[in-house]
């Protein structure tokens, strides 16, 4: 007779899913690999954006008269511009092919010159056309008898008036940023321990251990506590990752630690939680109506496909119209909650409203799969031989 309470069974199942698997290489080695990937991609952004607002203009010729010229503009528009003098215009073409300079000016300051390896940058050529220009321009007030300091002094001082609805968001872009690397994260983990779910689930009915641990505990106790346990193992490496991968993307000024990326980690570990509970039933219930390991595939197939189609729908949506209504509809569906709500809540595009809606939704969808799941599970784990099919499982 069983003495153990429901849910000190699932607690225990769901603790030795968790030693287990924690200690696997398997884990670890993955852990290792997705830590090494991520700081990778982090220090490649710190790369990028440490050169993405500087150029390196070499000057030839009468062209050396306009460096301050040129770095006083690139400072107006927020562009670095590193000048050099080259004595010699072969060795400075040499540098432009080498890539050690951006471009190459030659001629004179009312008539520039560009050498580039192959396409001049599009803030390069409107301040280059601009410091030519000044030039062209200088020249003709000086003719007319006209200062050029004072002409051009009356002439800055009219700019346009600019009036917003709400404040800009300094933040925006680090939101967005973190936003998606939140939606990613979260469908990797689940796609991946929601299928150790039905392989373990496969593998335990291959080996009858399942008929044994069935001897003292209910089917649902023994789903329950392997989607318990494989969703903590699940979350412990999300942390990792996600705590490591903030505190190098701060460290290297990719990012800023703040309360975006702090909140932005909260709610991804709220939504890993339901999402992992939404869809590793389910798969714990598609794997138990096949026996071998080889057909696991072919049943998970279909909930793949769902959570991969969702994604890539939802991620391109929320890269290009993170406010459009497909992105907003799309994030209250449950089934695509789980990775598309919290990226909007990282990159700030959400309300209050939609984040309650998304989370009842959702709840509700959890208790449904949970009920099915459990029902499946039942009524096919026992089952060994050939695949059972979905509409057997779900009669009973």
């Amino acid at each position: 007779m069983n003495t153990v309470s429901p849910w000190r069974a699932v607690w225990l199942i769901a603790k030795r899913e968790l030693n287990t698997r924690l200690r696997t290489r398997s884990f670890v080695i993955g852990t290792a690999v997705l830590l090494v990937m991520l700081m990778g991609y982090v220090l490649l952004q710190s790369t990028l954006i440490g050169n993405e607002d500087k150029s390196k203009v070499g000057l030839t010729g009468q062209t050396a008269g306009i460096a301050q010229q040129l770095q006083k503009a690139g400072a107006a528009i927020g562009e670095k511009i590193e000048t050099v003098t080259v004595a010699d215009p072969a060795q400075g073409r040499s540098q432009v092919e080498n890539g050690d300079l951006d471009a190459l000016l030659s001629g004179n300051a009312t008539e520039l010159k560009v050498l580039v390896k192959s396409e001049l940058d599009t803030k390069l050529r409107s301040l280059l056309n601009g410091v030519s220009q000044q030039e062209v321009l200088n020249g003709i007030l000086s003719e007319a008898q006209q200062s050029p300091e004072q002409v051009m002094r009356t002439v800055e001082q009219t700019q346009v008036e600019v009036d917003s609805i709400k404040p800009p968001d300094p933040e925006k872009a680090q939101r967005m940023v973190i936003g998606l690397i939140v939606a990613v994260l979260l469908y990797m983990s689940i796609v991946t321990y929601g299928t150790l779910v039905a392989q373990g689930v496969v593998e335990e009915k291959s080996s009858r251990v399942v008929e044994i641990l069935l001897s003292t505990v209910r089917p649902w106790h023994l789903l329950l506590g392997k989607v318990i346990g494989l969703g903590l193992v699940g979350l412990t490496q999300l942390v990792i990752i996600g705590g490591a991968g903030f505190i190098v993307a701060s460290a290297t000024n990719v990012l800023t630690l703040s309360g975006v990326a702090t909140g932005a980690l909260l709610w991804g570990v709220v939504w890993y939680l339901l999402g992992f509970l939404l869809y590793a039933t389910v798969y714990g219930a598609m794997g138990s109506l096949v026996s071998r390991q080889e057909d696991t595939q072919s049943v998970i197939g279909p909930v793949n496909i769902v959570l991969i189609l969702g994604f890539i729908v939802g991620f391109n949506l929320l890269a290009q119209a993170p406010e459009g209504t497909g992105t907003k509809v799309l994030s209250l569906v449950p089934l695509l909650s789980p990775v598309l709500m919290p990226a909007r809540i990282a990159a700030g595009t959400v309300e209050a409203w939609e984040i309650a809606a998304s989370l009842g939704l959702t709840v509700g969808a959890i208790a449904l799969f949970t009920w099915l799941g459990a029902r499946i599970y039942q009524n096919s784990v026992l089952r060994v031989g050939s695949r059972i099919k979905l509409s057997e499982a779900l009669k009973g």
